[in-house]
């Protein structure tokens, strides 16, 4: 086996053994040691390359979301008008929970991480408003809050159902969103 010095992937394979074995046996299965043999790459280079297990979460988590952040950007860079952006946002939700289950369960490791410990929530912040950044290039910034919440919704029960809403539902949940409310009488003010 090479050397930290002249293996430059090592680091990169040890973030990617950690993503997998969060994904496989969650964060409390996380353990250096565990790490290592799946890199495979002597034990040592766990502290090397990273100052503790936190240290090494945090980069992984923040890998994933840049993949998540991507992808946001593959859906929405296209879109002229707003109803193609919708149709985008559509697209997107589907493909989000049609896609990968290691990425499903790689959100929600996040997500508990992050309930519980303050550090994460940064985290979770950071890539809530990158993806909002997407969705501000179509519609106003409190919409765009609204729907990143709806996407995150949609996602996951459509990935967690049986029997999987289709995309019509989709796109009509998405339209209501981004459709400006007409004043009513009684309503207060603005």
């Amino acid at each position: 086996m090479a050397t930290g010095h002249t293996d430059p992937q090592r680091r990169e394979r040890i973030i990617a053994a950690t993503l997998d074995l969060i994904a496989e046996e969650g964060v409390a299965g996380v353990s250096h040691r565990k790490i290592a043999a799946r890199a495979g790459v002597p034990l040592g280079s766990m502290t090397y390359h990273f100052s503790g297990i936190d240290d090494l979460l945090r980069e992984a988590f923040g890998r994933f979301t840049d993949h998540f952040v991507a992808v946001f950007d593959a859906y929405l860079a296209a879109p002229a008008g707003r109803d193609e952006a919708r149709a985008a946002v559509a697209d997107l939700v589907h493909a989000l929970s049609e896609g990968s289950r290691r990425d499903l369960v790689l959100t929600q490791e996040l997500y508990t991480l992050a309930a519980r410990r303050p550090a994460y929530r940064e985290l979770t912040q950071t890539w809530m408003r990158r993806s909002r950044i997407h969705l501000e290039k179509h519609f106003d910034p409190d919409t765009a809050r609204q729907l990143d919440a709806l996407i995150e919704g949609l996602t996951l029960h459509r990935a967690l159902a049986t029997e999987p809403h289709g995309r019509d539902l989709t796109l009509e949940a998405i339209t209501r969103i981004t459709t400006p409310r007409r004043r009513e009488p009684g309503d207060g003010p603005r």
